[in-house]
């Protein structure tokens, strides 16, 4: 496979490590400081993967609409419109986003998509959320996308962090919570109160690893796809 990767990070670096361990092929590695390069590219890779910052979207769509190479995005922190601009590029190539790779959290997300709709009338949820203090973006993708396998039709009034005095916690509200500290590369815990009863998911990650791992497999899976969005949940249990 021939890559180009969007994003010199932590995450950037370890998808080019381990990549190039597999035999695979890195076409060009762009950061902040270079993006612009990027226009001057043709089609030159099989896949564009991006693990940057949103402010990069503008540069990696106008390369994905003009060579139709297939983008797997893992950048977090998109506003709803820059995620709309993204899932647009469907018309032009196959374009995979998830806020995290993790086999075990697309697992997780269709877990949870299948008992809250049971537990929700008498059991209360609040999720939390902890990663390493040099994270950006607050809550974090993942837990944005699990808040969405919760609550799909946006029925709960998420409460974040709970300051203040706001009386009693109301039936319609979901907590969210965000701790940061350390070099955590991930863990999240989804609570469901019940009475007299606690259910409770936790998540952990210990490395970046697993992230990088399922990035690169389902980046092999995107050439030859027809134009569209997909979703780790569509790849993976085709739903």
């Amino acid at each position: 496979m021939r890559y180009i990767l969007t994003g010199r990070g932590k995450m950037g670096r370890l998808i080019q490590e381990t990549a190039q361990a597999a035999g695979d092929q890195i076409e060009a590695a762009f950061g902040r400081e270079d993006l612009d390069r990027l226009g001057q590219l043709g089609r030159v890779a099989d896949v564009v993967i991006d693990f940057s910052r949103p402010e990069a979207l503008p540069e990696i769509a106008s390369y994905v609409r003009r060579t139709g190479t297939p983008l797997l995005s893992g950048t977090t922190g998109f506003t709803p419109a820059q995620l709309s601009q993204l899932e647009a590029l469907g018309a032009w190539a196959p374009v995979l986003w998830s806020a995290n790779f993790s086999l075990g959290i697309a697992v997780l997300y269709r877990a949870l998509a299948a008992v809250s709709g049971v537990l929700k009338p008498d059991f209360d949820i609040e999720l939390t959320e902890t990663h390493h203090n040099q994270k950006a973006d607050a809550p974090s993708g993942t837990a944005k996308l699990l808040l969405k396998a919760l609550d799909p039709a946006h029925a709960l009034t998420p409460v974040y962090g709970r300051e203040g005095v706001t009386g009693r916690r109301r039936k319609d509200e979901i907590g969210v919570h965000a701790l940061r500290g350390g070099t955590v590369a991930g863990t999240h815990t989804i609570h469901f109160f019940g009475p007299d009863e606690e259910l409770e998911f936790t998540h952990r990650a210990a490395s970046r690893q697993i992230f990088v791992n399922g990035a690169l497999h389902m980046a092999r899976l995107l050439p030859g796809k027809p134009n569209g969005v997909y979703d780790l949940q569509k790849i993976l249990f085709g739903s």
